[in-house]
């Protein structure tokens, strides 16, 4: 069976994607890392981001990196370490926020994913499947959002979508074969 190094979980709304990144990383290394990017501008979140913690058991060491994200990967990265991310969604929100090029953080974030030393797991919510956003920003976040996973997913080993606390593995996947008869 092939090692892999670098992997996105991909799902949306509580389908059980984050579930399944600490269940992987808890089985790779006891040294582990999670990288955080959410900010807790309200109460909601605050709770969000604390029943997260919960989650976690003492052996996780946290970072927080809101902007910063390319620079944590590259810092927490190394052998013998687990390094999770939670999640590039809110990750690519606050790019956008921030008024930084998406584009440019990408192609970093990218580089930083394909140069990892060490296993690497990548949350990140699939927000294409559904309505179409009713604003401008709306539809920007939604479209960077699809492309961040696009690049994202080329740069991993494997990527495994979430639905309803499954699992299902969609890169390495073996070849479509079609039959024309």
């Amino acid at each position: 069976m092939p090692i892999h190094r670098r992997v996105l979980i991909l799902g949306g709304a509580r389908s059980g994607k984050s579930r399944t990144a600490l269940q992987l990383a808890e089985s790779t290394s006891t040294e582990r890392t999670y990288i955080a990017t959410a900010q807790a501008y309200d109460n909601e979140m605050r709770e969000r981001i604390a029943q997260h913690r919960a989650e976690r058991d003492g052996s996780w060491r946290t970072v927080d990196a809101p902007l910063e994200l390319t620079e944590a990967v590259q810092a927490q990265t190394g052998p013998g370490k687990a390094v999770l991310v939670d999640c590039l969604t809110l990750w690519l929100s606050n790019v956008i926020l921030a008024e930084r090029d998406a584009i440019h953080e990408t192609d970093r974030l990218v580089q930083a994913v394909r140069d990892a030393q060490s296993p690497l797991i990548l949350v990140s919510n699939e927000v294409g499947q559904g309505i179409v956003p009713s604003t401008p920003l709306g539809r920007t976040f939604r479209d960077e959002q699809g492309r961040l996973n696009q690049r994202v997913a080329e740069a991993c080993d494997a990527v495994i979508f979430v639905a309803a606390g499954c699992p299902i593995l969609l890169k390495p996947a073996p070849p479509l074969q079609l039959s024309l008869g």
